[in-house]
């Protein structure tokens, strides 16, 4: 369990980080969501050690967190800190030499990561050779390499097309699935939603919601519905305390005022027959985020 504890952070008079406390469980995705110069950056990096806390402490397994123990740590940087004239497969060897493995695992650990992210064939190229999609997914075989404990990902799917980023979900999952904690950072809050297990929301360098996905769902539901029938849905917009959101033909997405609303809504759209439908609607995470950070 990789514990963040009570963060602060500043810049001379700008303070960027206040009580920032979160964790990140093993063998589970943890999403890090928030607006540009929000802490997330910030925050990862003091996780990394890169940067001094002013306060607070970073913890793996109850123990604060020594240079040792980062060295078993990956990291992918927002921005790319790949050499550009430098061989693929060679730059994954080196950078797994780096981390302390013999030579021939190092290469045996890249020619796998280059099989798993669909880049075995670019493997002889230069970095600066590669498209921007396949440099992002050769940043990522970077931050595998070495087969680390932690992972820390400064936006993995940025550049990515949709096939890629399922390439990279799968690899990120078998990580996860060996126990491995999973930390990373997305502006692509569909990605985010599908993927993470917990969810960490910050807005103004402050934690404003953290947990689990579904948890963190039914915290934020509202009496939002969703209602499809064989005819002509329009009599739910003079229902008294019904205020419809979207509607077309039999669908009708609507808020209900209260309970007793919609207990009413449900007898009388079963009095008019063909309901294929009437679900309670979960809010999204744009939804969720929207409304953490207001």
């Amino acid at each position: 369990m990789l514990e963040i504890r009570g963060l602060d952070k500043r810049y001379g008079p700008h303070r960027v980080l206040t009580e920032v406390s979160f964790d990140v469980a093993p063998a589970r995705l943890t999403g890090f969501v928030g607006r540009n110069g929000a802490g997330k950056t910030t925050t990862m990096r003091i996780i990394l050690g890169v940067l001094d806390a002013d306060t607070g402490s970073v913890s793996l397994d109850g123990r604060e967190l020594r240079i040792e123990d980062r060295k078993h740590f990956g990291y992918m940087p927002e921005e790319r800190g790949l050499y550009p004239k430098m061989r693929l497969e060679e730059q994954l060897v080196y950078f797994a030499r780096l981390h302390g493995l013999d030579a021939a695992t190092a290469r045996e650990n890249a020619r796998e990561l280059l099989a798993r992210l669909e880049l075995q064939e670019r493997a002889d190229d230069s970095i600066e050779k590669l498209s921007l999609g396949n440099q992002q997914r050769a940043q990522i075989a970077a931050a595998l390499v070495h087969d680390p404990k932690v992972l820390v990902l400064d936006e993995p799917f940025s550049g990515l097309d949709p096939l890629a980023v399922e390439v990279v979900l799968d690899v990120l999952k078998e990580r996860a699935a060996r126990g491995v904690p999973v930390l990373f950072s997305s502006h692509q809050l569909d990605i985010v939603e599908r993927l993470c297990d917990d969810l960490v929301i910050i807005a103004d360098g402050r934690i404003r919601a953290a947990g689990p996905r579904n948890e963190l769902r039914a915290q934020h539901a509202t009496l939002r519905y969703e209602l499809v029938t064989d005819s002509d849905a329009a009599w739910l917009r003079d229902e008294p305390g019904v205020d419809v959101v979207d509607f077309h033909g039999g669908y009708a997405l609507f808020d209900a005022a209260d309970e007793s609303v919609v207990k009413r809504v449900i007898s009388a759209a079963v009095a008019r027959g063909g309901v294929t439908n009437f679900a309670h609607r979960h809010p999204t995470l744009a939804e969720i985020f929207k409304e953490v950070i207001r």
